[in-house]
């Protein structure tokens, strides 16, 4: 039996974090959804996603496999349920399919006639899901400690090395190959997380929830203030706090980055910072890109910036502002809270072959290549706004 992580409509409420991957590469917490399901299920987990993100994921090659809303966060009792499906059964809610397993092989999903593939549907209440963009940062808190749970029980931390301060060590968790030295480590108020051979430097002061993602790096005076998720290969700097970055994405040097969502392979230059509240106090609006509307996000929001993208150094990022995939961004004064895709500067457009050679010459800084599959989703969206 396998598990097949399938987008639907709420796919496109995500953007632009899912204009480039599927809903369960997203990270929220120390996991992405598919990771989480990896560790949860001990099975193969499959992604199934728009037509022209498929080539970035293996082919789905088992007969026998349990469909599930990729966007699901479920609790104990709900992954259990799911786990027990038998063929032909299915989970349903008022937002539709929940899960299902299906008795024969498909390669996806279609949105109108997916329940006809089951045979017994039974209808649940209350099923979490993710469906906007900055419930990754409000959500963050609760999943670094659902994950830290997850990803540590019954296992040993590698010891701490005397020359860190600890506050509460028993809610900290050290994978094997990472290096701290000289830090500030309090779990007090949520554990902290430390990937394999991931690096804290001098004088990093980290304050829990926190995960600091496999080879990635928090560099020296680093100010983490808790509810922060650090993907793998990123390197950080500065004053942090709530912040989600997916992966392979830098915020290097100094500058206050809150309560936001960075894609994978962004760069934020020196001295770039955002703001999170209104001088109001009011709440904050986002753009939303499948209503074309802007809705209230909450009280503190931030930057949700799409992959590939980069500001220039002492760039100015406005309240609840979006930038889409593969801008270069610079300008004078507060940045605009819209930024669309392939932006170069703030008014013209990129060439997309350059587009494809600067993504690229960022990636060689970590030993990756573009690859054809990702060529042809940038493509796709340079062609189709």
């Amino acid at each position: 039996m396998a598990i097949v992580l399938f987008d639907n409509k709420i796919r496109e409420q995500l953007f632009p974090l899912t204009l480039t991957k599927a809903v369960a590469d997203l990270r929220c917490g120390i996991l992405t959804f598919k990771e989480r399901w990896e560790l949860k299920s001990k099975q193969q987990v499959f992604i199934s996603s728009a037509a022209y993100l498929q080539p970035l994921y293996p082919a789905i090659n088992d007969t026998d496999a349990i469909w599930v809303d990729a966007s699901l966060l479920p609790d104990d009792v709900l992954t259990d349920k799911i786990l027990s499906l038998q063929k032909g059964e299915a989970l349903i809610d008022d937002k539709g399919l929940i899960a299902g397993r299906v008795d024969g092989f498909i390669h996806s999903f279609s949105k109108d006639d997916s329940l006809s593939l089951f045979k017994e549907i039974f209808e649940i209440q209350d099923a979490k899901r993710l469906e906007y963009t900055f419930q990754i940062f409000q959500w963050n808190d609760c999943m670094i400690r659902e994950d830290f749970d997850l990803i540590t029980n019954g296992r040993e931390s590698q010891p701490i090395s005397h020359t860190n301060q600890i506050i509460r060590q028993a809610d900290i968790f050290i994978e094997e190959g990472a290096s701290i030295e000289y830090a500030t480590l309090n779990s007090t108020n949520g554990p902290i997380y430390i990937g394999n051979d991931a690096q804290v430097w001098e004088g990093a002061a980290i304050r829990g929830p926190f995960a600091l993602g496999e080879n990635a790096l928090l560099k020296m005076g680093t100010k983490i203030y808790g509810a922060t998720s650090i993907g793998p290969n990123c390197a950080v700097g500065g004053e942090i706090k709530n912040v989600v970055m997916i992966g392979h994405s830098n915020k290097a040097h100094e500058g206050y980055l809150g309560d936001s969502v960075i894609g994978e392979w962004c760069n934020l230059g020196a001295g770039t910072s955002n703001s999170n509240v209104k001088n109001t106090g009011g709440d904050v609006k986002l753009w939303n890109h499948y209503t074309k509307e802007y809705m209230v996000a909450g009280q503190k929001c931030g930057v949700i910036m799409g992959d590939y993208s980069r500001v220039a150094i002492n760039s100015c990022i406005n309240t609840g502002s979006v930038i889409g995939v593969s801008a270069n961004v610079y300008g004078a004064g507060l940045l605009p809270k819209l930024i669309d895709n392939f932006t170069w500067g703030l008014d013209k457009r990129y060439v997309l072959e350059k587009a494809y050679d600067d993504i690229n010459n960022w990636k060689k800084m970590k030993h990756k290549e573009i690859s054809e599959a990702e060529k042809s989703v940038l493509q796709y969206i340079y062609s189709n706004g």
